[in-house]
C-alpha cells in the first residue's frame, strides 16, 4: 500500500481509504470481516460519519481495537457549539476510542453556514476545545462547493478538506489543490465513482491517484471491493494510454447530467423521492431493465406527476443539475 502525508496534520494515509457508507448495509459480523481485512492490507484511513446511522458503531466494533494501526475521520452536521460538542461525545461512544484523529464539520453548503460554525458560539469552538483537551487531534471540512473550501481554507483552522473529484467531477480541481497545498492542507477525496455511476472502479480510482490528493475513499462492503480498492493503492502504476481509452468512453456514455444520489435535494415539498426516480431511469437505460424499473416506478408512494415545478430541488442540488427537465425525461421513460 501506498502512503502520502494528510498535508500538515503529519499523519501518513493509505492513498486508498475505506469510505463508511456503504457499511450501513451490512450485520456486525461482516462489518468485522471488512475492516480486518483493510487494515492487513494496509488501508489505514477510515471515514465515517455521525449521519452515517451505525456506521461508526460498526468501525469501532474493529478500531477500538487496532486503533494504533488507524485513522480514524468522522464528522458531524452540527453548526454551533453546544450541537458539536454533544456529537462528538456521541462519536467517541459510538467508536468506542478514546480519541479521533479527525473531526471534519460535514457537508458546508452556503456561506452563512460557513460563517455560523465559524462565529462565537459555532461550532468551531468546540471543535477546538476538543482538540485542546486531546480527544480529537485535527479538524477538517467537507462539502460539494468548491468555493466554499477556498474561504475556510484562509481561516487557518482547517487542517483538511473532504470533496467530490472523479472523472465526471473535475471542474475546479487544479485550483483547490493548488490552494490547499498552499495552506498546507490535506486533501480527501469522496464519491469517486459519481455515486456508483462509474462502473470502472479501478481505472476512476487510478485517475484521481495521479493527482496530488492525500487520500481517495471509496465506499466498500464486500472483501472483493475492499481486496481490489486495496489493490489499486498498492499498484504503482498510473493509466495506460488503453485504460484512459476505455474510462473515457465511459464518461462520455453517462454525459454530464446526472444524479450523484446525495439526496442533498430532499425533501421534496410534495413528497417525491427524487433519487428513487432517477435511480430507477439508471436501470431501465443503462443496464436495460425496463419492466423492473417501471415496477417499482410504479410502486412509489408519491409520483413525480406531483411535482408543482417549485425548483426547490434545483436551488439545493450541490450539482446544479436541471432536475424537474431530469424528472420530466425519466417520467417519460417509466410511466
Amino acid at each position: 500500500m501506498r502512503y502520502r502525508q494528510l498535508g500538515k496534520t503529519g499523519l501518513w494515509v493509505s492513498v486508498i481509504g475505506f469510505g463508511g457508507i456503504p457499511i450501513q448495509r451490512v450485520d456486525n459480523q461482516t462489518a468485522m470481516q471488512l475492516v480486518n481485512r483493510a487494515l492487513n492490507l494496509g488501508i489505514n484511513f477510515f471515514d465515517t460519519a455521525r449521519g452515517y446511522t451505525d456506521s461508526e458503531t460498526k468501525l469501532g466494533l474493529v478500531l477500538r481495537e487496532r486503533q494504533q494501526e488507524a485513522i480514524i475521520a468522522t464528522k458531524s452536521m452540527a453548526r454551533t457549539r453546544e450541537e458539536m460538542a454533544r456529537d462528538i461525545e456521541k462519536s467517541l461512544q459510538a467508536l468506542g476510542t478514546e480519541y479521533i484523529d479527525l473531526y471534519q464539520v460535514h457537508n458546508v453548503q452556503h456561506p452563512s453556514v460557513l460563517e455560523q460554525v465559524l462565529n462565537p458560539g459555532g461550532a468551531i469552538e468546540a471543535l477546538l476545545d476538543a482538540k485542546k483537551s486531546g480527544v480529537i487531534k485535527h479538524i477538517g471540512i467537507t462539502g460539494h462547493v468548491k468555493e466554499l473550501f477556498k474561504e475556510a481554507l484562509k481561516t487557518g483552522v482547517f487542517e483538511t478538506i473532504q470533496l467530490p473529484f472523479n472523472p465526471l467531477e473535475f471542474d475546479g480541481i487544479p485550483e483547490i489543490l493548488d490552494l490547499a497545498a498552499e495552506h498546507g492542507a490535506g486533501v480527501i477525496i469522496m464519491k469517486p465513482l459519481a455515486g456508483g455511476a462509474i462502473k470502472q472502479a479501478d481505472l476512476a480510482l487510478k485517475y484521481i491517484l495521479e493527482y496530488p490528493i492525500s487520500a481517495v475513499i471509496p465506499g466498500m462492503d464486500s472483501l472483493q471491493q475492499v481486496e481490489q480498492n486495496a489493490a489499486v493503492g498498492a499498484g504503482s502504476e498510473g493509466l495506460t494510454p488503453t485504460e484512459m481509452d476505455i474510462l473515457y468512453r465511459e464518461i462520455k456514455e453517462l454525459g454530464t447530467t446526472f444524479c450523484r444520489r446525495c439526496g442533498y435535494c430532499q425533501p421534496c415539498p410534495q413528497g417525491i423521492d427524487i433519487p428513487l426516480v432517477f435511480l430507477l431511469d439508471g436501470y431501465y437505460t443503462r443496464y436495460g431493465l425496463t419492466e423492473w424499473a417501471k415496477e417499482r416506478y410504479r410502486a412509489m408512494k408519491v409520483q413525480p406527476e406531483a411535482c408543482t415545478e417549485c425548483r426547490e430541488c434545483e436551488d439545493k442540488c450541490p450539482y446544479n443539475l436541471p432536475i424537474h427537465r431530469m424528472l420530466v425525461e425519466a417520467v417519460a421513460r417509466l410511466q
